[in-house]
């Protein structure tokens, strides 16, 4: 009887499902248990009364054991895997008949594991949906508390199955819409009803992803009953599947994701979607039983309230776990995968305590474990899926998911069921007593006003009194005030009657200069309003100039890349015509060679067949230059020929054979070892002689780049300069066009300016200007070169300095190169920024160039350096710079600016 009255007063009951039906992936229930359960099987947890939830064991109550089972999905290959991994197989096996998966740790060695289900990468979304998610949804259905989770490494696919939208192809639609599409069916809108709330876990602070502003909500956990509640989380209330559609648009765009090395929308937060259904049950589907376990249904059914069944569906896409020197994370980012790899650390432990039936579980090391509480050990239905990749080279990575997932299988949870009464026909019983209830409220309210009207009458009295007699009392004091006040006013105007006399007699004259100054004042005030509105005018011309250069330079990147497309495709064209005169040219050479030995009669091969196998490799269609592909052919080349058979090649009157020789002396003399016996031979002489000698400017482009890379030996450095090669590198800069030849001249300056003994020469040649000059270009790769050049230059000038071997300021300031060096230090381009970055701080360590860079705008530069500069050593550099010279720290007071 004692329950009996507990039904009549309220609350929510719970019911167990039948003992002998064990849950399945396949649909419904089935009593054979999974063989992967080979250890001891945990007693059944739940959340009784004295319980507070799940990952905890709990007394035994009115509920029954439900293992919480476990699906892997396999992620097809990607196409960075395609390329990397081609020639190595997958790291699993799948057995998807055997519910079964093999991890390989090599070609003969592998372990296996067994799972409620394998899904292989032909997996459709309906079927992974029909197998994980759609028995969990029917269960929620029916009154019961149901989990659906997936975990795995970041770029395996978690999202995708759960949250994806199939806005474009609806077979691609998740476990979230499919879910939800089930549940619409099943209700009746006008008696049940559906609510939503979508949440995120970002750095151990749940966010409310339906409501930005809620960024920091609080876990409420009922003491008696256990439930878990977010207060001020938003709780909407749906009708339909294009209103859950919106609100899941809505909350991932408010989702944080970031681009790494693994995956370039890599989710950095938990998602947690929750579905609270409410359904109306009709009487015969009610399992409530009195006190004796016989049904109720002898009672009045009128007198009986109708039942009513809350289930709640709680959707969760972790965020993927990852190890940092693959993800490539740094700065925030890396603190983000810091504090994912923590709360998955802590469900991790919280799942091996529960499936060890350990006498503690750290439910309270994260947020997240006290949010998936009454998933794992608790009263809900739960179905987890771990989504692994095929990529061998994270076989660790997949190794800890599968045995997440094993680890998963071991935990039970008490599957309740929770009913209560609809208590509105209760409320109709007690309507006579809350009538006389009213009536007598309304009596008590009656007195209660009379006395407040009769309270308020006398307060208007009393106030009226004080009213009159304050009035009484401000007319007296204003009179005697007014008195007072006359008489100093009688007294003060005496004596400034007085005052003025004197005056007059003293401040004659200076009252005329005081007349010329407020002339002066209006005059100047005229001026500046002059002045203002003049400023004013220019300010809206520099504006509409800034408009137009915007627009300008649109058009001219646009007009830039159509014009390197047309020079890509122009060299696409050049080479097939070389390659084909190189045929021509190696017919005709065949030709006369037989012809030769037929007047001849001698069959035996001279110096001419060593020319010929010289033109052979070099025609070759698969060599390019400075291709790694060309140079085993080239070393075979130089064993065969002899470098100065291809030597005597650059002075050959076909401008082909020419070009392919300069082309082999320059793959010769990217090798340490060639360099040597290039010089000794006499090949930096050709190659010097070809840029004033040869008027083709593939050959200068060649011929720069075998220069450039002899330039990096310091003692080939000097044969240059004394050669003369600064100003013939100087001239074919001036001369050319094409990008890449300056980018090959601005190389071997850049080299030549990284000498201290070469400072003075190479500025008296021209070699600064030079690599101004070339700026005119503006090709990235140019500029870079050119940046290159001037921090080489600006370093070995800064340590010339500092060892007492120069003095005087800058030649690059004396040859104008500041005002491009601080255009350029905030250049887009990181290898530009870097080395005029570089630059600037070698030239700012000498007191005696402080003065040209802050009138010149460097000093604005150093300081954003020293405190936004990407490299840690450069910006100590900039600091220290700063720190150091007096002057800088003159005008950083004077701009009131902090050099730290």
């Amino acid at each position: 009887m004692a329950n009996n009255n507990s039904y009549k007063n309220g609350g929510v009951k719970t019911k167990s499902i039948s003992s002998s039906s064990s849950f399945s992936f396949s649909g419904g229930y089935k009593s054979k248990p999974s063989s992967v359960n080979s250890g001891p099987r945990r007693n059944s947890t739940g959340s009784g009364s004295n319980s507070a939830g799940g990952f905890h064991k709990d007394t035994p109550s009115s509920g029954v054991s439900g293992r919480v089972r476990v699906a892997v999905r396999l992620r097809p290959r990607n196409n960075e895997e395609l390329s990397t991994d081609a020639d190595f197989a997958d790291c699993v096996e799948l057995q998807p008949e055997l519910k079964r998966l093999k991890l390989l740790r090599n070609n003969w060695d592998s372990d296996t594991f067994e799972f409620d289900e394998v899904l292989t990468e032909f997996a459709s979304q309906k079927r992974v949906y029909e197998v994980v998610a759609k028995p969990v949804v029917e269960s929620v259905l029916d009154g019961y508390n149901g989990t659906v989770m997936a975990y795995g490494q970041t770029g395996t696919g978690k999202t995708y199955t759960l949250g994806r939208l199939g806005d474009e192809d609806t077979s691609a639609r998740g476990i979230m819409v499919r879910a939800m599409e089930d549940i619409f069916a099943e209700i009746s809108p006008e008696i049940d009803s559906i609510s939503v709330s979508y949440l995120q876990l970002y750095m151990e602070t749940i966010q409310d992803l339906l409501d930005p502003t809620n960024d920091n909500l609080s876990i409420m956990e009922d003491p008696k009953s256990g439930d878990i509640t977010l207060p001020g989380a938003s709780l909407i209330e749906i009708r339909d599947q294009t209103s859950f559609i919106e609100l899941l648009r809505l909350g991932e765009a408010h989702r944080f994701a970031a681009n790494t090395k693994l995956n370039t929308e890599s989710s950095r937060s938990h998602a947690i979607l929750m579905v609270h259904v409410k359904r109306s049950v009709k009487e015969k589907d009610s399992v409530i039983t009195n006190e004796n376990g016989n049904s109720k249904s002898h009672m009045n059914r009128t007198m009986k309230p109708p039942v009513v069944r809350k289930g709640k569906l709680i959707v969760v896409d972790l965020a993927g776990s990852e190890r940092i020197d693959k993800s490539g994370s740094e700065g925030h980012t890396l603190e983000e995968a810091k504090s994912i790899n923590l709360s998955l650390s802590a469900l991790g432990k919280c799942i091996n305590a529960l499936a060890e039936n350990s006498s503690h579980v750290p439910v309270r090391d994260s947020k997240l474990t006290r949010l998936l509480r009454d998933s794992f050990g608790g009263t809900a239905r739960t179905s987890l899926v771990i989504t692994i990749g095929p990529s061998p080279r994270h076989r660790g990575e997949t190794s800890s998911t599968i045995m997440f997932g094993q680890r998963a299988m071991k935990v039970e949870n008490m599957l309740k069921i929770k009913e209560e009464f609809d208590y509105k026909s209760l409320a109709r019983k007690l309507d006579v007593q809350v009538e006389s209830l009213i009536a007598e409220h309304e009596r008590q309210q009656k007195a209660y006003r009379d006395e407040i009207k009769r309270i308020s009458m006398e307060a208007k009295k009393q106030v009226t009194d004080a009213e009159k007699s304050y009035a009484d009392c401000l007319e007296k004091e204003r009179l005697k005030y007014k008195k007072d006040c006359m008489e100093s006013i009688k007294k003060l105007e005496a004596q400034l009657a007085v005052n003025q006399i004197k005056d007059d007699s003293l401040h004659k004259a200076p009252n005329r200069e005081l007349i010329e100054v407020k002339k002066l004042l209006q005059n100047e005030t005229l001026l500046r309003k002059t002045a203002e509105e003049e400023v004013k005018n220019l300010q809206n011309q520099v504006t509409q100039y800034k408009r137009s250069e915007v627009a300008g330079n649109a058009e001219i990147a646009k007009l830039r890349t159509m014009l390197d497309n047309e020079v890509h495709q122009r060299e696409k064209l050049e080479e097939e015509i070389s390659m084909l005169q190189n045929q021509l040219l190696q017919i005709s050479f065949d030709a006369d060679e037989t012809r030769k030995q037929i007047e001849s009669g001698d069959h035996s091969v001279d110096m001419t067949g060593d020319m010929g196998s010289l033109v052979s490799p070099i025609r070759h269609p698969q060599i390019k230059y400075s291709g790694e592909q060309e140079k085993g052919p080239v070393a075979k080349l130089f064993e065969q020929v002899g470098l100065q058979k291809i030597l005597s090649l650059l002075e050959a009157e076909d401008p082909d054979v020419r070009i392919h020789a300069v082309k082999v002396i320059a793959n010769l003399a990217a090798e340490a070892t060639n360099q040597e016996k290039i010089v000794e031979a006499g090949g930096l002489t050709s190659l010097l002689s070809l840029l004033t000698t040869s008027e083709d400017e593939n050959i200068h482009r060649v011929a720069a780049g075998a220069i450039a890379n002899l330039a990096m030996n310091e003692s080939n450095q000097e044969l240059i300069m004394s050669q003369g090669g600064i100003s013939l590198l100087a001239i074919t800069a001036e001369n050319a066009d094409d990008p890449q030849t300056l980018r090959m001249v601005a190389g071997a300056i850049a080299n030549l300016c990284g000498n201290d003994k070469l400072q003075l020469m190479l500025r008296a040649e021209g070699g600064i200007k030079a690599l101004l000059g070339m700026v005119r270009c503006r090709h990235p790769d140019v500029l870079a070169q050119v940046a290159r050049g001037i921090a080489n230059f600006a370093k070995c000038e800064s340590r010339a300095s500092t060892q007492g071997i120069k003095s005087g300021k800058s030649l690059l300031i004396e040859d104008g190169a500041l005002p491009w060096i601080v255009k350029n230090a905030n250049n887009e381009a990181s290898p530009i920024r870097r080395h005029i970055e570089l630059a600037l701080c070698h030239m700012a360590q000498h007191e005696v160039n402080a003065k040209d860079m802050i009138t010149g705008g460097a000093l604005w530069e150093l300081v954003r350096i020293s405190r936004d500069c990407s490299r840690e050593d450069i910006k100590i550099l900039a600091r220290r710079t700063l720190s150091s010279s007096p002057s800088f720290q003159v005008e950083l007071k004077h701009l009131r600016l902090n050099s730290s």
